[in-house]
């Protein structure tokens, strides 16, 4: 249960906070934010290889379609950043995808966030074939983000996007449809995975990044389907858990607390526009 690990977390770091609190009682300043608490969950570094939530990802060079990209971690330093991979050039589904993409790329530039796309193509690939995606999409588009050549399939390698084993013997060694999003410690907050056949919704992934920063700088989580939530209270948000009653009496005036048959009140609902 997400809501009893969140209070074991809480309980971790509860002498600390609670000195805090008694030299400051209910200073927002004082609260864990959102991520904070989530990633304390999750160790920085795995014990197998494999690449979880939580770790900060693997750094690497590479060329691109901007140019040489000689650290992943030193392009994207303190902000927020989209690794996108698409599977193949000239390719039906990447075609729309990459298109789509650039669409909210303004939108996703706006919230400071980066976007750099991959695939195992090279790069001179992807130049050729980024005329056919400009000319497809209905819209108007640039294409402002690089796409990165992973020729060697090194970096698809090391974020588990293709098996090291069995991708030398594939004919067409496709990168599975990928979405990472890293913030700025380098810690990857959220990842999709989509199989060949499925385009991904770029509205959804617009709609994670707003959330993943809004609980970055804030003690909160978002609902489901948010922000088209609880129908009295649209946009609304959940605050954490480990938030004391006296903390959000005193940060969250008439914040909403859900009725529910336990009793429990841990549906605890402000709106958006108070935190």
């Amino acid at each position: 249960m997400l809501s009893r690990a969140l209070n074991i977390a809480a309980r971790r770091v509860q002498p600390v906070a609670l000195a805090k609190r008694q030299m400051c009682k209910g200073a927002m300043s004082e609260m864990k934010t959102g991520t904070e608490l989530y990633m304390s969950l999750y160790p920085e570094t795995s014990s197998d290889a494999s690449l979880r939530l939580g770790n900060v990802v693997p750094d690497f060079s590479a060329e691109t379609t901007h140019g040489d990209m000689p650290s992943f971690h030193e392009w994207k330093k303190g902000k927020w950043a989209i690794l996108f991979s698409h599977p193949a050039d000239f390719t039906p589904v990447c075609t729309t995808e990459i298109g789509r993409l650039a669409l909210k790329y303004d939108d996703l530039q706006a919230m400071d966030c980066l976007v750099a796309t991959l695939s195992v193509d090279p790069v001179k690939s992807h130049e050729e074939w980024l005329a056919d995606v400009v000319a497809h999409c209905e819209n108007k588009i640039e294409v402002k983000f690089p796409i990165i050549g992973d020729a060697d399939r090194a970096i698809s390698t090391a974020y588990g996007m293709i098996d090291p084993a069995t991708s030398d013997e594939q004919d067409l060694p496709l990168t599975i449809r990928a979405v990472f999003i890293v913030n700025p410690e380098n810690k990857l907050m959220l990842a999709l995975n989509y199989p060949a056949c499925v385009g991904r919704n770029m509205d959804e992934i617009v709609r994670c990044v707003e959330a993943l920063k809004l609980s970055y700088e804030k003690s909160i989580a978002t609902p489901a389907n948010w922000p088209n939530n609880h129908a009295e209270l649209v946009g609304s948000v959940f605050l954490l858990p480990t938030v004391s009653k006296e903390e959000a009496d005193a940060s969250y005036p008439g914040y909403h607390t859900c009725d529910v048959p336990s009793k429990i009140e841990y549906l605890r609902l402000v709106k958006q526009d108070q935190v």
